[in-house]
C-alpha cells in the first residue's frame, strides 16, 4: 500500500516511428533536464527590469537618484528608458499645481540615464519645433481658396452685329 502512495506517475509523449530503448532514454533525460531547469528558476529570486515600484528598486541595494518629468512627457520617456534598458520607478508628485512625476533610478545607471534623457529631450524639442500638420493643411486650404476664384458669369450675350 505504501509503495502505491509514494509512486508518482509521469506522462511523456514521444512521436516516432519506432521507439527503442535509446529513444526512450533520451526522452527521459530531456524530461529530467526540464524539471531541473524549472526548479532552478523557482529558487532564484525574481529580478525586476524596466518600470517597477520604488520598493523593488530599493530592494536591489543600489543608491537611488531622481529627476522630474512633466505629465505630458511620461509615455515618451518610458519608451526611451526601456530602449536603454533602464530600471526606473515613477512617483506622481501632487504637491505641485500641474502634477509632475519623479523618476527614480539606480545611482550606478547615471551615465545611461543622462544618455537616455539627452535623447528624450532632443526628441521633445524636435517635436515642438515641427509645425502641426493640421495647421499646415488649414493654411494650404485657405491659400488654394484665395487663388481659385471663378470669374463672374455674364448673362447678356453679344451677338456681334451692331447697328
Amino acid at each position: 500500500m505504501q509503495d502505491e502512495v509514494n509512486t508518482k506517475v509521469v506522462a511523456i509523449m514521444i512521436k516516432g516511428g519506432k521507439i527503442s530503448a535509446e529513444v526512450l532514454k533520451k526522452a527521459l533525460d530531456k524530461f529530467v533536464q526540464e524539471i531541473e531547469k524549472a526548479q532552478k528558476q523557482m529558487q532564484q529570486p525574481k529580478t525586476y527590469r524596466g518600470k517597477q515600484s520604488i520598493k523593488h528598486l530599493m530592494s536591489q541595494n543600489a543608491a537611488i537618484s531622481n529627476i522630474e518629468v512633466t505629465d505630458g512627457n511620461i509615455k515618451s520617456f518610458e519608451r526611451t528608458a526601456s530602449k536603454y534598458g533602464l530600471d526606473f520607478a515613477l512617483k506622481k508628485d501632487v504637491s505641485v499645481e500641474p502634477p509632475s512625476y519623479l523618476v527614480f533610478f539606480k545611482g550606478r545607471d547615471v551615465d545611461v540615464m543622462t544618455a537616455a534623457f539627452k535623447e528624450f529631450s532632443a526628441k521633445t524639442v524636435k517635436q515642438k519645433e515641427q509645425p502641426s500638420i493640421r495647421h499646415k493643411l488649414d493654411q494650404e486650404k485657405a491659400q488654394s481658396k484665395a487663388q481659385h476664384k471663378e470669374k463672374a458669369k455674364v448673362k447678356t450675350k453679344d451677338r456681334g452685329v451692331e447697328l
